[in-house]
């Protein structure tokens, strides 16, 4: 995948700045073209910066949908809840307005009781294609929270699985998570991979290599079009 389309900045802010004009872009084109717009993003420290600078984007947010690509299991208020991290660093100042669908269901007795209420919550809220997908990536090569050698892997990739979410274990993680399926997120018309870091760079410029064709990272990177936002 030596022809990836690669976009580098010097730092973060920078990176994050170029970003937010590129995808503010996307989503006025959208608006202007069929009066609503969905946004699709990731959660974890690196698009903090990001989220920011996107939230200052003068556009028209109330007919903009927010969602994240994947969540853990837990409730708003817990500290690492994704769909908290996105009301503080987002949804604040012009993107105040846009609206966000939750993959989080309180009601429910499990998680994989409530993928089904969260499934339907998403056909009803959030406009489809989606119109701009933001992927980040751990150094395991995950994202969402599709995680190498994770039980129901195989199901969450499989482009014929007609779910939209699915719950996952990931062994190192202390709480279940929701993740889009790998069908519903490449169902997006704009696709980002946002990553810092070097180690990730490294990754990235390996991804051609046996082991790392076998990443659930790599069935993104291979189905254009998607560009790579990477700073050190």
């Amino acid at each position: 995948m030596n022809n990836l389309d690669l976009v580098s900045a010097s730092s973060a802010g920078e990176l994050s700045q170029q970003l937010a004009e590129v995808v503010a872009a996307a989503l006025r084109a959208a608006l202007n073209e069929q009066g609503k717009a969905s946004l699709v993003v990731s959660g974890g420290s690196t698009p903090m910066p990001f989220f920011k600078s996107l939230s200052t984007q003068q556009l028209d947010w109330k007919n903009v949908v927010v969602t994240l690509a994947d969540e853990r299991w837990v409730p708003y208020e817990h500290d690492d809840s994704n769909e908290r991290l996105v009301a503080e660093h987002l949804l604040q100042n012009e993107a105040a307005a846009a609206s966000f669908c939750s993959l989080y269901d309180g009601a429910a007795e499990t998680p994989e009781a409530g993928a089904l209420t969260v499934s339907k919550r998403i056909g009803r809220e959030l406009p489809l294609p989606i119109t701009v997908l933001i992927l980040g990536m751990g150094t395991d090569g995950h994202t969402a929270s599709l995680f190498p050698d994770t039980d129901g892997l195989e199901q969450a990739m499989d482009l014929d699985n007609p779910a939209t979410v699915q719950i996952m274990h990931p062994a190192a993680s202390p709480h279940a998570r929701i993740t889009l399926t790998r069908r519903a997120l490449l169902d997006s018309t704009h696709r980002f991979l946002h990553v810092t870091g070097s180690a990730k760079k490294t990754l990235i410029d390996s991804i051609d290599t046996e082991a790392s064709k076998k990443l659930p990272i790599a069935a993104f990177l291979d189905q254009p079009p998607i560009a790579v936002y990477w700073s050190p």
